[in-house]
């Protein structure tokens, strides 16, 4: 019993500490659109659009061209990686280079 809730304690910090770990990055700028879910704000040439939701601090109203500093933090929702090729068709493959070889 001891050891499973040992276990248990181990995994939630490790979780949170998970998410802690992602780096924070800033961006200042003049606003150039607000809405519930999003706040566009000009870095230089570009506009820079950052999701927003319910549990985001705001200090103040915020309206269009006041200068803001945003803290933001970048996390990857999902990550496609080429599949491989398969060591079946390698060795059909194979195989078939040499069945060629030995009929000439």
């Amino acid at each position: 019993m001891k050891r499973t809730v040992g276990l248990i304690v181990t995994a939630l910090f490790l979780s949170a500490a998970s998410l802690v770990a992602a780096k924070d990055y800033q961006v200042t700028g003049p606003v150039v659109d607000v809405k519930d879910d999003a706040i566009t704000v000009k870095k230089g040439t570009e506009n820079w659009e950052i999701a927003r939701d319910k549990d985001t601090k705001t200090t103040g109203e915020i309206k269009k061209g006041d200068k803001v500093m945003i803290k933001y933090k970048m996390t990857a929702t999902s990550i496609d990686a080429p599949k491989a090729k398969t060591d079946a068709k390698a060795k059909t493959d194979d195989k078939m280079k040499s069945d060629t070889t030995k009929t000439k």
